[in-house]
């Protein structure tokens, strides 16, 4: 099975190879060829994820096709390229695929890999304690319900990018993390039906957006961070 995969570079000091046909397909590595040589293996991670589910397509050998290369950068606030900084934003990859508009069939797929995506994250925290989602762990920057939190926010942010989020104003999302994931992902999934054959690319604070970026990124963020909550509980 061929992986049309985009490469982005300098994300938070690695790369990510991206499966440009499959969101929520991604492996990290030090560098660009280190990803490469680790997405075959996520790749088999993935489609054994999907088969958990039910559903089995990978049935052959794992090819991989780099299709584009984007180097992530800081900009200043006058969107002038510069180092690292408190006062600096990370400008992420935007691929000659995310232009494109989202079909039909591409968005019931999506849907279906929302739902499997955030069915896992709240199983993975369903028995947890309210004492053991405020546990605070050693070099990390939130417990486990400021993680999800933060999952929920992302995922409003996300759609703000393009125009359409629920509730308007980032102030109103709910605090509760698991309020703020259920209102926002209720807005996403009556969003992107809507998204069919959409057109639209947008430029906000320096950085490129489209509906198929932000599917990209909303299932690639949550299916991580679910990854980052398992081992937290594997290890503490």
């Amino acid at each position: 099975m061929i992986f049309r995969i985009g490469i982005e570079n300098n994300n938070d000091d690695r790369t990510i190879a991206w499966a440009l046909e499959h969101p929520g397909c991604f492996a990290y590595g030090e560098n660009s060829e280190a990803a490469q040589k680790n997405f075959s293996q996520a790749a088999r991670e993935y489609a054994a994820w999907i088969a958990r589910h039910g559903e089995s397509w990978l049935d052959n050998e794992v090819q991989v096709v780099v299709e584009e290369i984007f180097d992530a950068y800081f900009i200043h606030p006058t969107f002038e390229r510069a180092a690292r900084g408190e006062d600096t934003y990370l400008v992420e990859s935007f691929f000659v695929r995310d232009w494109k508009p989202l079909k039909p069939h591409e968005i019931e797929r999506a849907l279906q890999l929302l739902a499997w995506s955030r069915a896992d994250l709240l199983d993975l925290v369903k028995d947890l304690s309210a004492e053991k989602l405020a546990q605070t762990y050693p070099n990390e920057r939130w417990p486990i319900n400021g993680i999800l939190k933060h999952i929920g926010g992302a995922e409003w942010w996300y759609q703000e990018r393009i125009g359409y989020p629920f509730p308007e104003y980032e102030a109103d999302v709910p605090s509760d993390p698991f309020e703020r994931l259920a209102v926002v992902r209720d807005h996403f999934n009556s969003l992107l039906p809507k998204l069919d054959g959409v057109n639209k690319v947008v430029g906000l604070e320096g950085e490129i957006w489209s509906p198929r970026k932000v599917l990209r990124r909303a299932l690639w963020h949550e299916r991580d961070h679910t990854e980052h909550i398992r081992k937290l509980l594997w290890f503490f």
